[in-house]
């Protein structure tokens, strides 16, 4: 799943953690892999982030913080930031969407939207 905002694509990969989930325990632990791609001429600087994830059952939680596991990275133009974080879920599906609160060389603030994506575990869905 890709998605495009102003000069920034953002693409997901995600995958189960099977060895450190319990689903006796509701606890389903995935990864994702973001990798951002600044498509335009000028360096960007993500500066925050805010996900919205929802379980199976429909709770919903948010996150919001400074920038992504631990640094506010500057992507220089045409070149890609990657990194890999996680999240557990109580339940075997979810879906996570969110944005990053970008800023550009000038100063200028802008959302790079990360479109919906599915957290499940293999086979649960065709």
């Amino acid at each position: 799943m890709d998605q495009l905002t102003s000069s920034v694509r953002v693409d997901v990969k995600t995958a189960y953690i099977e060895t450190q989930s319990s689903p006796e325990e509701d606890k389903y632990l995935f990864s994702y892999t973001i990798t951002i791609h600044n498509l335009g001429n000028k360096a960007v600087t993500l500066k925050s982030r805010h996900w919205c994830i929802t379980d199976a059952d429909g709770r919903k939680s948010e996150v919001h913080g400074s920038g992504v596991v631990g640094e506010t990275p500057t992507i220089q133009p045409k070149t890609s930031y990657e990194y890999t974080s996680g999240t557990v879920l109580e339940t075997p599906l979810g879906v996570m969407e969110g944005s990053y609160t970008m800023t550009d060389e000038q100063g200028q603030e802008f959302k790079a939207i990360i479109a919906a994506f599915r957290l499940s575990i293999p086979g649960l869905l065709h």
